[in-house]
This record gives C-alpha cells, structure tokens and sequence, in this order.
C-alpha cells in the first residue's frame, strides 16, 4: 500500500503533463518561416513606427514660454554640421550624494585624502552644489596640498552658505591661504 500510492500520483502526474502537452500544440499554427513567406508587408516592417512619440513644442510654446527656444537653442545645436548637440544631463540623486559624504568622512577621519576627496566629487556630481560636499572638498584639497583648488570651494561653499555652519572655517580657511600665496 505505501508503495502503490506514490506510484498511482506519479502516474497521474505523466498523464496530466502529456495531455497539457497535447493540447498547448495547434496543429493550424503555421511556422514562423511560412508567416513571413506569405507576403504580409507588416512581418518585414519594424513596429518602431507605430511607437514613435511626438515631441514637437506645442503651437503655442513661444507665447506661452517666451524665451525658452533660446534656452533650448544651446542644447539642441546645429544639426548642419553632423552633430545634434544633445549633451546629456548630470544625475540628480541627492540620497546617493549624502551615502558619498558619509563614505566620504569614513576616510577622511581615516587620513586617507585622496579617497574622500573623490568621494565628495562623486557627491557633487549627483547632487551639484552640495554645501556639505563643497566644504569637506575643500578641506581636502588643502590637506593635499592643491591651495588654488581648495581656495574655489572653500568659495563655493560661501556662495551656497554665506551664514552656513562651517562659513566661518571657510573664511579663516580663505584667509589663511591668501596669505600664503
């Protein structure tokens, strides 16, 4: 009895499985081949064409925006020359910039300069104009020596923050190199 059991599940199983089999076969179903050799001009077509998106302005974008055609006119550039001028925007990912500030302060508590400066880069390139990131940046090209570098963020943290936490570090820092050049 305990062997007949799984035996007569087994068997059901096969059969189940056998006739699923035969029945997801259509034997109307012509191949692929014979499909395309039928002369139906839609299986030679790309169905790219029946998804293309309008992205024109609307007719009335330069009463209602006017000046952005301008704004635009630098991005889109001449498409005479070859080259359609399209430049591709930096990421904004502001929760990825503060992880590399923190990673960022992880080595400069550690010494170790050269990693968090490029740690604080990273922040600025997914979040530009960080204040947090243009300090520590700042901080760290001095530390390494580079004195005109750490000069123009130690400036663009006060341009961001006039009256920030670290404005006066900023200043001090400022004046500190000014006098050593």
């Amino acid at each position: 009895m305990r062997i007949g059991l799984p035996i007569i599940f087994l068997a059901l199983l096969t059969t189940l499985s056998m006739a699923q089999d035969s029945s997801d076969k259509n034997p109307s179903d012509k191949p692929a081949s014979d499909k395309a050799s039928d002369g139906n001009h839609e299986a030679e077509e790309s169905s790219s064409h029946d998804t293309r998106i309008d992205i024109r302005p609307p007719k009335d974008d330069d009463k209602a925006h006017p000046g952005s055609s301008a704004a635009v006119g630098d991005l889109v550039g001449d498409d005479k020359a070859g080259d359609s001028g399209i430049q591709e925007f930096h990421p904004w990912n502001p929760l990825k910039a503060s992880k590399d500030i923190e990673v960022g302060d992880y080595y400069f508590r550690r010494k170790n300069y050269k990693a968090a400066l490029e740690r604080y880069k990273d922040a600025l390139y997914y979040k530009d104009g960080d204040a947090v990131a243009s300090f520590r940046l700042a901080v760290c090209q001095e530390k390494l020596g580079d004195k005109s570098e750490a000069k123009k963020y130690y400036t663009a943290y006060l341009k961001i923050l006039p009256d920030g936490p670290f404005a006066k570090d900023a200043r001090a820092s400022l004046n500190r190199l000014a006098r050593t050049q």
